[in-house]
Order: C-alpha cells, then sequence, then structure tokens
C-alpha cells in the first residue's frame, strides 16, 4: 500500500491511497488543479482514479469534489447521512453508499465513527497485508472502536491544536468551546495518548494531520507525541501532514 497525504488542515484536506488494485482519494478540499499537480509527482493522472471516500461533508473535505467528479467521473463513497448535501453537488449516479464495511478491489473499508458533524467518519482500510487508519476532525475516540484500531501498519490521525496556545489565543470564547468539544478536533496530547495504547509492533508509521495554523505548530505536535511514546519506550516513526504541500509518499 501506498500512501501520499497531499494537503491536511483547515485550509484543504485529501489523501491518496494506492494499492495493487485500486487508486482512491480520500477527501478532496482541495482544487482539481493542486491535485493535478501533487498526483504528478508521483507519475499519477486523476483520470487514474478509481473512487473517492468522503469523511464528512466541511467545505475543507469536499470543496474540490465537483471539479474533480466533472472532469472523471468517478464514484463518490459516502454514508447515509452525507447524501442530501451531496446530492446537491454531483449526480446521483456517482454516489455509492458507504457501508460499515465496503469492499472496493483488494480493499475493505470499515467505517469509524466520529463526532464531528452528522455521520462524520474515519476509516480503517485494509488490503491482504497492510493497514491503515485514519482519523481526522473528531472530539474524541470512543473506547469500542479503539480496540478495532490497535496495532495497524499506519496512522494518519488528527493532532489539531496544544491546549495552552488554544486556550491563550485569539479565537473567540465559543469557538475555542467549540473544539475543546466532544464534536471538535483532537489535541495534542489526546492523541499521543490515544497512540500510546493504539501503536504495536506492525506499526510503521504516525503521520499527524489537521494541526491548526493559529493554535499549534510542527514542533509541539511532533515532540508530545514522541515524547509521550518514549515514556511507554515506543519509537515510530512520526511525520506531521502539511496544509500547503504534500506529505513524501509512504509505502509499506
Amino acid at each position: 500500500m501506498k500512501i501520499k497525504v497531499l494537503a491536511s488542515g483547515s485550509k484543504g484536506n485529501s489523501t491518496y491511497i494506492e494499492t495493487d488494485q485500486v487508486k482512491l482519494l480520500i477527501d478532496i478540499g482541495i482544487s482539481f488543479s493542486y491535485l493535478t499537480h501533487e498526483l504528478e509527482k508521483i507519475s499519477i493522472n486523476p483520470s487514474q482514479l478509481d473512487g473517492i471516500l468522503i469523511t464528512h461533508t466541511h467545505s475543507d473535505h469536499i470543496k474540490g469534489l465537483q471539479s474533480l467528479v466533472k472532469r472523471t467521473n468517478l464514484p463518490v463513497y459516502i454514508t447515509e447521512g452525507m447524501k442530501k448535501e451531496i446530492s446537491e453537488k454531483i449526480s446521483e449516479s456517482n454516489i455509492k453508499s458507504l457501508f460499515p464495511e465496503t469492499i472496493i478491489e483488494d480493499l475493505k473499508i470499515e467505517c469509524i465513527p466520529t463526532s464531528h458533524d452528522v455521520e462524520s467518519v474515519g476509516f480503517l482500510i485494509e488490503d491482504l497485508d497492510t493497514s491503515l487508519v485514519y482519523i481526522t476532525d473528531t472530539g474524541y475516540i470512543n473506547q469500542k472502536q479503539l480496540r478495532r484500531l490497535v496495532n495497524k501498519d499506519i496512522y494518519i490521525i488528527e493532532s489539531n491544536h496544544d491546549e495552552k496556545m488554544l486556550m491563550e489565543g485569539p479565537y473567540p470564547y465559543i469557538l475555542k468551546q467549540r473544539i475543546i468539544s466532544d464534536k471538535g478536533h483532537l489535541s495534542n496530547h489526546t492523541v499521543a495518548s490515544y497512540l500510546v495504547d493504539l501503536v504495536g509492533d506492525k506499526t510503521k508509521y504516525i503521520i499527524l494531520a489537521h494541526l491548526s495554523e493559529k493554535n499549534n505548530t510542527e514542533q509541539l505536535a511532533y515532540q508530545t507525541t514522541k515524547e509521550l511514546l518514549e515514556e511507554h519506550n515506543i519509537e515510530k516513526k512520526i511525520l506531521i501532514a502539511k496544509p500547503y504541500e504534500s506529505l513524501e509518499t509512504v509505502e509499506v
């Protein structure tokens, strides 16, 4: 499995996944021109894509959807709760249902409920050999879901804010309360605590995603996770997804 985070943050999100049989995107909160430019770096054209998975319908995850579907006629995989809003943007003929478990070629895709929006989801994506956990835009991960996500190969997981920076920062109080609520975003410390319980011998990469540009820094996110893992004698490769440039391709 090859994975390339194309963009991650409040301005736009998209991640490319490739296996022997399928090429998919998770979210398309970027322009078609940016998508094309970033995929060209790995010799892929958007016309080669087999589909797109949508986590939820906020603009930073779907604002490029109409343009992409218009140019490629891709199938778009969504939950039932997203259909009303998505069907206003693209033809219903392009809409495919995401069930609790969906098979696309050699990939098994399981939805992980998140708390950020109506029927917002993350994903556990597996082929015969490799497993990817993709979770952003959630205020928490419940214990039942956490048990399903232990010892996977790659974690792409939100590390949105440093709690001190957020509370001392310029956002209005009501927005701060939203961010730290169950319907908000995961903090650096919360994510690090989850990862202590999640990562295992199989784990090759941790990619910290959806960092706030106002309430976090790459160094803070990296150090918080690294230091807490080290306290538990865990050493893993940690990468930081960026808002305006794609990350290196990782392969497992």
